[in-house]
Parts: structure tokens; C-alpha cells; sequence
């Protein structure tokens, strides 16, 4: 961990995916970096404000059908900022026994911690502050192993992060080595912001407007994003829209290239 105040580690000059997507969300918690690194995007795709809502959706759907399903711990990588129906928030609802670590590394998140780590008696939480890219240091940390037991099933939560890891930081082998850690019967639960409904001139734009924004950013393919998962088994109905995925009551949706967004939950056998 590191030492210093997270307040002294913040640095409102650069925008952070955390405060881009809280900002997104309609939350205060952002700076002008973080809009202005937002709105860049948006230029390039209008309608990611209305992604950021449909994917936070698509968590609190997901969270809900384990924890009935009966997973009882879940670890979240790239938390982002609290918001309302946090993971622990929905699973101790069903379940007030459940366990969640949450991860990020943004020291905003790490200040607002506490909001993270109201737990239920019953259950417990805690919050990391470290990377995806060290998952060493993740599943070796103490209040990992004080809250979570790596003999049980665990939910691997990895939700509109991993678009923000480039080829060059191997994703698909992050991936691996944080579910190889994980014994049967886990889960992975990934959403990813996809390519598939650009044309190449499209994709070309969005491309560099990610640059521009300051922030490193890779969409995928449905192709690509299916090698996350390779060897494990896709719960129905697989890899779609985040939107489709256990939709519950019928309701307006957007059509899924407003949205661009995919997702996923699969078991680890």
C-alpha cells in the first residue's frame, strides 16, 4: 500500500477513469480534467453517458442473480466511486452474510472508502487501494485473505475496466492469473466497450478522441472479448449487450450500438 495520505496523492490535473465515469453517472465527485477528458469522448460517442447508466444496470443485475445463486463473496476490481446499489448494498440485501473487497487506485475512491465499507454485521467489506495490472498484490493482501476465503467461491467482478488495459499490459493474462486464483465453482462477471458497431473511419475517430482525452483506452471486439473466457462456462444467455443480459421486466431500451457495451458472466470450473 502506499504510505502516503490519499489526499496528498491526488492529482485533479489528470483526468481518472473513476471520476470520468462518476461524472458520467451524474455524480459531484469529478474535476474539470475529468469533464473535459469526458466530453472529449462524447464527441466521438454521444451516447456514453447513457452506456455508463445501462452497464451499472447490468452490475446490479448480475449481483443480484449470484448472490440468489449463492455466491456469498465477490471481489471488485476497479470499483470506481460509491454510488447507489454498491455490490455489498445489493448482495446483504439478498444475503446480509456476504463478503466483498473492493479495488481501485484512485485515491478519490480510497477517501471515500467508508461509503464502501458500510457493511451489514452479518457480512464484511474492505478496500484496497492498488492496480489490476499487480494482481500479486492483490490476492496476497492481508484484508483480502481477512475478508474473502480463496477455498470458496468467489464473484471475480472486472466491470468496465478492462477497455482501460492496453494489449501492452497483457490483459488476457491479468485475467487468467486472478481467476486461476479462484477455486471452482467462481464466477467472472466482465463488461467491455466494443468495437462491433463501428465502421473502420468510426473507429479510427474514437480512437483518437481516447487519446486525446488522456486516458488509455482499447475497445474490443466480441471476438476479442470472448477470449476472456475461454475454458470457462457462459451463463445464458452468453455474450451480449449489456442491456440483454437478464433484462427482468420489459422495458425502452436504446439499440445496442447506443450503448456499445458488452457482457458477460461465466463459471470457473
Amino acid at each position: 500500500m502506499n504510505s502516503e495520505p490519499p489526499a496528498s496523492r491526488i492529482d485533479v490535473s489528470k483526468p481518472h477513469p473513476a471520476r470520468r465515469y462518476d461524472y458520467w453517472l451524474g455524480g459531484k465527485d469529478n474535476f474539470p480534467a475529468d469533464r473535459e477528458s469526458a466530453d472529449m469522448v462524447a464527441e466521438a460517442f454521444p451516447t456514453v453517458r447513457l452506456a455508463a447508466l445501462e452497464n451499472r444496470s447490468f452490475l446490479r443485475r448480475v449481483v443480484a442473480y449470484l448472490a440468489d445463486a449463492g455466491v456469498r463473496q465477490f471481489l471488485d476490481i476497479g470499483a470506481g466511486l460509491p454510488t447507489a446499489g454498491n455490490v455489498h448494498e445489493i448482495a446483504q440485501d439478498i444475503a446480509p452474510e456476504s463478503r466483498v473487497v473492493y479495488v481501485d487506485n484512485d485515491p478519490i475512491v480510497l477517501v471515500h472508502a467508508r461509503a464502501l465499507l458500510n457493511s451489514s454485521p452479518e457480512g464484511a467489506t474492505a478496500y484496497l487501494d492498488a492496480d489490476i495490472r499487480e494482481p500479486d498484490r492483490i490476492l496476497a493482501h492481508p484484508d483480502l485473505a481477512r475478508v474473502l476465503d480463496l477455498d470458496q467461491p468467489v464473484a471475480l467482478m472486472l466491470v468496465a475496466i478492462m477497455h482501460f488495459i492496453t494489449d501492452d499490459d497483457g490483459p488476457y493474462e491479468l485475467v487468467r492469473k486472478l481467476c486461476d486464483a479462484l477455486p471452482s465453482g467462481s464466477y467472472l462477471v466482465m463488461t467491455h466497450a466494443t468495437s462491433d458497431h463501428l465502421t473502420a473511419e468510426e473507429l479510427a475517430e474514437s480512437n483518437a478522441a481516447n487519446l486525446r482525452s488522456g486516458v488509455p483506452f482499447r475497445l474490443r471486439s466480441t471476438e476479442e472479448f470472448t477470449r476472456f473466457f475461454t475454458d470457462l462456462e457462459l451463463v445464458p444467455p452468453g455474450i451480449g449487450s449489456v442491456m440483454t443480459w437478464r433484462p427482468g421486466e420489459w422495458r425502452p431500451h436504446p439499440r445496442p450500438e447506443a450503448v456499445s457495451m458488452l457482457g458477460a458472466v461465466a463459471r470457473i470450473r
